[in-house]
C-alpha cells in the first residue's frame, strides 16, 4: 500500500467534511482507495452526525406539496449549513424525494418521516449518508401538515419558503392568491378570533408600557390609556391577520372581501415556513 499523505487526508476531508483522524483511518482501512474511503465514512454516518451536532444549519430547501386529491398538504424543510449546498440541484432533488415520501406515506410528523423508506432505505439513513458525502450537518428541520376539504401549496423564493392554505371548498386560484399573500405579508393568524390569547396579551402589554413611558401620556387616567390600547390592538388585528389585511393584488379591498367575492368559501388555517 502506498503511503497516505497529508494531501490525501485533506482531499478526503474536503470531500466529506469528516475529521482529520477519521479521514486518516478511512484511508488506512481501505488501503488508500479514495472512493472506498468515502464509502467507509458513509457507513460511519451516525458517528459523523454526532460530531457535527454543534453545527448550525440555517440554510436549506423547503418543499410544499399536496396529496393528489388536495385534501392534505405538507411542508418539509431539509436543512443544511450553506447556501452553496442549498442551491445545488442534486440537494434540491434530494429534498424533493423526501417530501414526495412524506406525501406517499401520509406522514404526520418529522419523527415519522425519518422512519419512512425511500428506495429501500430509511430517510434518517439517507440523511446520514448525505451528511457524510457533502460534509454539512443536514436533517429534517421542520415539518408541517394541514388537512382540509381543499389545501393549496406554494413555494416562494427558490425553495426558501413554503406555504399551505386550508379552504372549505376547492378553489385553486384563490388558494394560490392567498398563499402568495401569506408569503408576502406574514400574518399571525387567519382572523382576530384565531390569534392566540397570549399573543394578544403580549401585544397589549407592550402597547400600554410604551404609552406609560411617553411623556405626552403622563398623568392620563388608566381608563384613557386602556381605551387607546384597545384601538391599537384593533389596528394590530387589521395589519397582522390574513382576512383583515389589504389584498396584495388589489389594495382597494381586504383579503376577506376577496374571499367572499369568490363564493361560499372559508379559510380555516394556514402554515408558513421560511428559512432564516
Amino acid at each position: 500500500m502506498s503511503a497516505i499523505t497529508a494531501q490525501d487526508i485533506n482531499k478526503l476531508r474536503q470531500a466529506t467534511g469528516a475529521g482529520m483522524m477519521d479521514c486518516r483511518k478511512a484511508l488506512t482501512e481501505t488501503n488508500g482507495d479514495f472512493e472506498a474511503a468515502i464509502d467507509w465514512l458513509r457507513k460511519q454516518g451516525q458517528k459523523v452526525a454526532a460530531k457535527r451536532s454543534d453545527r448550525e444549519a440555517k440554510e436549506g430547501v423547503i418543499i410544499a406539496k399536496t396529496s393528489a386529491d388536495n385534501k392534505s398538504g405538507f411542508i418539509v424543510c431539509i436543512s443544511c449549513e450553506t447556501d452553496f449546498v442549498s442551491k445545488n440541484a442534486e440537494f434540491v432533488a434530494f429534498a424533493q424525494s423526501i417530501a414526495d415520501a412524506a406525501v406517499a406515506n401520509n406522514v404526520k410528523s418529522a419523527e415519522e418521516l425519518n422512519e419512512v423508506t425511500v428506495n429501500g432505505a430509511k430517510v434518517a439513513d439517507l440523511i446520514n449518508d448525505k451528511l457524510a458525502s457533502i460534509g454539512e450537518k443536514i436533517g429534517v428541520a421542520k415539518f408541517e401538515r394541514i388537512d382540509a376539504p381543499y389545501v393549496a401549496s406554494y413555494i416562494h423564493g427558490a425553495y426558501r419558503m413554503g406555504v399551505l392554505v386550508a379552504l372549505t371548498a376547492e378553489a385553486a386560484e384563490l388558494g394560490k392568491d392567498l398563499a402568495m399573500q401569506i408569503a408576502a405579508m406574514n400574518p399571525v393568524a387567519v382572523d382576530a378570533d384565531s390569534v392566540p390569547a397570549e399573543t394578544v396579551a403580549r401585544e397589549r402589554a407592550i402597547i400600554i408600557d410604551t404609552m406609560k413611558e411617553d411623556p405626552k401620556m403622563a398623568g392620563k387616567p388608566e381608563e384613557m390609556i386602556a381605551k387607546i390600547a384597545e384601538g391599537k390592538i384593533a389596528a394590530f388585528f387589521k395589519e397582522q391577520t390574513l382576512l383583515a389585511q389589504s389584498f396584495v393584488k388589489d389594495g382597494s379591498k381586504t383579503v376577506g372581501d376577496h374571499v367572499k367575492s369568490v363564493g361560499d368559501i372559508k379559510v380555516t388555517e394556514f402554515k408558513r415556513v421560511a428559512l432564516g
